[in-house]
């Protein structure tokens, strides 16, 4: 859990940080928040109290304080200052070291990242000045979001309005380029496995794990190609994507795309065996039992890993009992770099949710991830697939 510093500025924007602090407790941000007297005439702090569930700051000296330095305490704690929204008077305060408020004394005595959201009228944006003071706090190494162009309070349309809460949440979360320009091969959901021109062998697959790491390895830097079975979720974007459907056409697609890649992730939940001969007629319903003849499929994630120059090969393991002991055994016998193993069947996470936890396993170790979003789940595992990468190929 991360420690968000939230400073509001006196501008009609200010309603919109009540979103803001939603948002940011939903992705499980601890979140604290700093008012100006201005921004106290536009909303109260007794909304983004309840919103936040801690007492909201306003005053530079207080008394109450344990040593009286509120302000420190708070600099200490931040893991992340954002303002949102920045008014072009906070911004001017910050670009010249101004001090005469507990805001703008935080943003002196924060040694964490800081993030400012800019809210005002267009024609203040582009004057001169306030560009000027844009441009000395990127110099101090602040990252700015926004401001969006688009209709404003006072009626006017313009560059000005302060970024969607959403969008600042997102840039926040924003991982660092921990897989820039390695060539990563992603697959993700089931395969189906036809019986005839009606029916198919499948699983409870959804795709979401395969994708959000997918999406996450973009946003790290990654150049990710997604090999994908058939699902119900949007084709992600600036990612290269290639459909199949059974575990033959993935087989396929795999060994075509895997001699150019650094790294290849199995998330994919293939099918073990698939139908030994496929009907070209439906199977008309015949007595009370039927005998259909399967046979194994190819092993996709254990073919990649027997390549003489195979790329850094992580698979998947779903159990139902017995977790770590199958997970070690797969990752031994199919010479896997690394191994993420989930339970299924549970009462959360896992198959068809958006939840997940996993146990991973290398030759050196293992971690534990947690419960928590696929997405965040899919940051963790990166970023440990990342340190053993780079530990691997530096060996």
């Amino acid at each position: 859990m991360k420690n968000v510093l939230l400073g509001v500025t006196g501008g009609i924007a200010a309603y919109k940080s009540a979103e803001l602090i939603r948002l940011l407790r939903q992705q499980n941000y601890d979140v604290r928040v700093v008012m100006t007297d201005s921004a106290m005439e536009f909303i109260t702090p007794l909304t983004l109290q309840a919103l936040s569930g801690h007492a909201v700051h306003t005053k530079l000296l207080d008394a109450s304080e344990e040593n009286a330095m509120g302000h420190i305490n708070l600099a200490r704690w931040a893991d992340i200052l954002l303002i949102a929204p920045a008014t072009a008077s906070c911004i001017a305060k910050f670009a010249h070291g101004l001090a005469d408020d507990l805001l703008s004394t935080l943003y002196l005595a924060v040694q964490c990242p800081v993030y400012i959201a800019p809210a005002m009228n267009q024609a203040m944006w582009h004057k001169t000045v306030t560009q000027e003071n844009i441009a000395q706090l990127i110099m101090h190494q602040v990252t700015l979001i926004g401001p969006e162009a688009g209709s404003q309070a006072c009626g006017e349309i313009g560059l000005g309005r302060m970024t969607e809460a959403s969008d600042i949440v997102a840039a926040l979360d924003a991982p660092e380029q921990l897989l820039l320009n390695k060539k990563i091969l992603i697959t993700a959901g089931p395969t189906r496995e036809p019986l005839d021109p009606v029916r198919y062998i499948t699983n409870r697959s959804s795709g979401k794990m395969g994708y959000a790491l997918a999406i996450q390895a973009e946003k790290m830097g990654a150049q990710v190609t997604l090999v994908s079975g058939p699902v119900a979720l949007e084709k992600p974007s600036n990612i290269a994507f290639i459909s199949v459907e059974t575990a033959a056409e993935m087989y396929t697609v795999v060994m075509q795309q895997v001699s150019e890649q650094d790294m290849m992730i199995a998330a994919a939940a293939v099918a073990d065996y698939t139908p030994a001969t496929v009907q070209a007629d439906k199977i008309k319903k015949q007595g009370d039992e039927s005998i259909l003849a399967l046979q194994k499929t190819q092993d996709i994630v254990a073919s990649v890993a027997a390549l003489k120059d195979k790329p850094f090969t992580v698979g998947f393991a779903a159990e139902t009992k017995n977790l770590e002991h199958y997970a070690q055994e797969k990752l031994q016998r199919k010479n896997l770099d690394m191994i993420a193993a989930n339970w299924v069947g549970q009462a959360e996470g896992g198959f068809d949710s958006a939840l997940n936890a996993l146990q991973v396993y290398w030759p050196e170790g293992t971690k534990n991830l947690a419960m928590c979003s696929k997405n965040e789940l899919a940051n963790q595992l990166l970023t440990l697939i990342s340190e053993r990468y780079n530990a691997k190929n530096s060996a």
